[in-house]
């Protein structure tokens, strides 16, 4: 099944260049950008770090209802946050909905876990969009909330909006991607763009994927997107042509 708008854009190319520490740089209307190996998108002219979906407390929230998971995805999760801000240095950290797992989950944040974030906090920006898992606002944690944001003409959401876009960034879908190969697969997370829109990976340690050959990415692409594929320490542009179903 190929996504609306296949049939007439099929011969479309992609400019995309490896980058430093294994990023994978692109533009999206007009807007640089960089896809970095851990699932974050890096803003570099606005300084600004862009994560989406880390469903803090995911682990703790299955323990509540009785199905034992290791309760260190929060940990986890926050440890790669943090290697990347000590090396790209943002001065601004936007955490792109869903990142709190229920309504309950900051209450089950540990103290040390909420240091962190507070420490996360210090010395830059921090904003909160709403998701569907956080539609309110985090009540003693640090930072600004907001519905979306526009930063360097780049429109930053949670849920991709309806109908074209010229240059947007969202979560709320957790991309994956199922790369075939000779005789084998791998199926990793991803970034997924058609050059306009690009949605971002889930960040959170327990958050899993959704195949980007799914209905729900169908509409969202007016020609075959690219699959910006996370490595171990890079990441891959894949075309829609090399990437197969679950």
């Amino acid at each position: 099944m190929r996504p609306a708008g296949a049939s007439r854009a099929a011969a479309h190319r992609y400019t995309v260049r490896a980058c430093a520490l294994g990023g994978l740089r692109l533009e999206l209307g007009g807007v640089e950008i960089v896809c970095r190996p851990s699932g974050a998108l890096w803003l570099e002219s606005a300084g600004a770090l862009i994560v989406a979906d880390l469903h803090l407390e995911k682990g703790s929230s299955y323990a509540v209802r009785g199905q034992m998971l290791p309760p260190f995805d929060t940990a986890d999760t926050l440890s790669r946050l943090e290697a990347e801000t000590a090396v790209l240095r943002p001065r601004v950290l936007v955490f792109l909905g869903d990142s709190l797992h229920d309504r309950t989950a900051e209450e089950r944040l540990s103290a040390s876990d909420a240091q962190r974030l507070r420490a996360l906090a210090a010395g830059r920006t921090l904003i909160w969009l709403a998701g569907n898992h956080d539609e309110e606002a985090p009540r003693s944690l640090p930072g600004e909330t907001a519905g979306s944001i526009c930063l360097e003409g780049l429109d930053l959401v949670h849920e991709p909006a309806s109908g074209p876009v010229s240059a947007e960034a969202a979560g709320h879908l957790h991309p994956c991607a199922r790369v075939r190969g000779r005789g084998a697969s791998v199926r990793r997370r991803c970034f997924v763009t058609d050059g306009e829109r690009i949605v971002l990976p889930a960040f959170g340690a327990f958050a899993g994927g959704l195949n980007v050959r799914d209905s729900a990415f169908r509409a969202l692409f007016r020609r075959p997107p690219l699959a910006a594929v996370l490595g171990l320490a890079a990441v891959h542009p894949v075309p829609w042509a090399a990437l197969g179903g679950d």
